[in-house]
């Protein structure tokens, strides 16, 4: 499926912009029949042209040899590998400018196969927190079954602090991996990714750095740039954009990607042809979908800062110079992104009161989407964490979490006025 010609970045010495590439790289129409588009690739099987490449393309892929001057891993079964998520990883690693990447079946699939290729039993996973509510539970009640202990901080801890705690605790040499969610959902809580993955360099054994980046990238956010060694998304998010597909990303080095892979193949979490084609699609309208509702958050965040059933609004592009987020934000992000989680004055009664007449807006978990969704993290995305850790976090009974879709802003604030008149 691949040729030179199908990576090119450049024309007559222009750099050509990741939007522009979205559309043909890593892909020949010549090689399908002249399809415009790369078609669905949905077989379980590759055929061999003889025996004898069937077995140089398992020796590759196995890492039983190293390739030879321009070979590559041939296909033979989707498992392993498949045209359409070969091209659409490709395409990834374009906005991260990663050297390569592997799509999974979900975010959680992505998140634990990384995580069990580089944590042994013994080791600790220093993490920040609050994360999604199912990385929580991976974090506090699957890890520890494993042997791999956790240590968990609050985001506005420094790593100076966190390597002052983790030395009091014994902990220091035991570290296997740093694993930060920032923005933090449902909080929008920021973490210094360039502090941690300093602090990760200082330590007596090579420790990862794997950062979540699904609320702010692919766009707003770029990890690795700023010392990351993994990416990790929800694709189902904005990448996917539609709400019609469940996926998830790794991005890296070459050489930590080989060995996520091999760790994927053998738990048979990648996702599947359709899941990668769909998602090829997605990624030519990514830019021009995250700008909208990043444009359309700005409006609805400003008019629930001023409204007086509102008791808070967490929204990175509320955060003023004397904020110590504000600075992280100012070295780390590139735009506030489309996030909004906002208090309301009450409790739980009141929350469900407001969401109950939303007529626009879909009450709904999961974000990212062309609609706009709202949910009530307490009780829904967050319902597995610990009461008093929820509490601990700021996710409160009163709290609304809102993904701005790429509806007129307008439309979005009448909806959210006539339901606060509600409360």
């Amino acid at each position: 499926m691949m040729t030179k010609q199908s990576k090119r970045t450049t024309i007559d010495g222009h750099r050509l912009h990741p939007e522009s590439l979205m559309m043909s790289y890593g892909y020949v129409p010549a090689l399908s029949e002249g399809a415009i588009k790369c078609p669905i690739f949905q077989t379980s099987t590759f055929v061999f042209q003889t025996a004898e490449e069937g077995k140089a393309f398992f020796e590759l892929a196995y890492g039983l040899r190293h390739p030879r001057e321009g070979e590559e891993i041939g296909l033979i079964y989707s498992r392993l590998n498949n045209p359409d998520l070969e091209i659409l990883e490709d395409r990834l690693t374009l906005w991260d400018q990663s050297e390569a990447a592997a799509v999974f079946a979900s975010g959680m699939a992505a998140i634990t196969t990384t995580l069990l290729t580089f944590l042994r039993p013994g080791d600790v996973i220093v993490h920040s927190e609050p994360v999604y509510g199912g990385t929580d539970y991976l974090l506090k009640h699957v890890l520890p079954s494993f042997g791999i202990r956790r240590f968990g901080f609050m985001s506005g801890v420094s790593p100076e602090q966190v390597e002052v705690q983790l030395r009091r605790a014994g902990l220091f040499d035991a570290v296997g991996m740093i694993y930060l969610e920032t923005p933090a959902n449902p909080t929008n809580a920021l973490v210094d990714i360039a502090g941690f993955a300093a602090l990760a360099k200082r330590m007596p054994r090579r420790v990862l750095t794997a950062v979540d980046n699904t609320f702010l990238g692919p766009l707003w956010q770029h990890p690795l740039a700023h010392g990351a060694d993994l990416v990790l998304y929800s694709a189902t998010k904005y990448i996917g954009g539609h709400s019609d597909v469940i996926a998830g990303v790794c991005l890296g080095s070459r050489e930590l990607l080989a060995q996520v892979k091999g760790m994927r193949t053998i738990m048979g979490t990648m996702a599947g042809a359709h899941t990668g084609w769909l998602l090829l699609r997605s990624l030519e309208t990514l830019k021009i979908r995250m700008e909208t509702q990043q444009a359309g958050a700005r409006r609805v965040a400003d008019f629930l800062a001023t409204h007086p059933k509102v008791a808070r609004v967490y929204y990175l592009g509320h955060l003023e110079s004397n904020d110590p987020q504000y600075h992280i934000y100012r070295r780390q992000c590139l735009g506030p992104g489309a996030m909004i989680s906002f208090d309301l004055h009450g409790g739980e009664a009141e929350a469900f009161r407001f969401l109950n007449h939303l007529q626009l807006i879909h009450l709904a978990v999961s974000l990212g989407g062309t609609e706009s969704l709202a949910e009530h993290p307490a009780s829904m995305t967050h319902s597995d964490v610990d009461p008093e850790e929820r509490i601990e976090f700021g996710i409160g009974p009163a709290m609304i979490r809102l993904s701005v879709g790429v509806e007129h802003p307008d439309d979005l604030i009448a909806d959210l006025n006539q339901a606060l008149r509600a409360v």
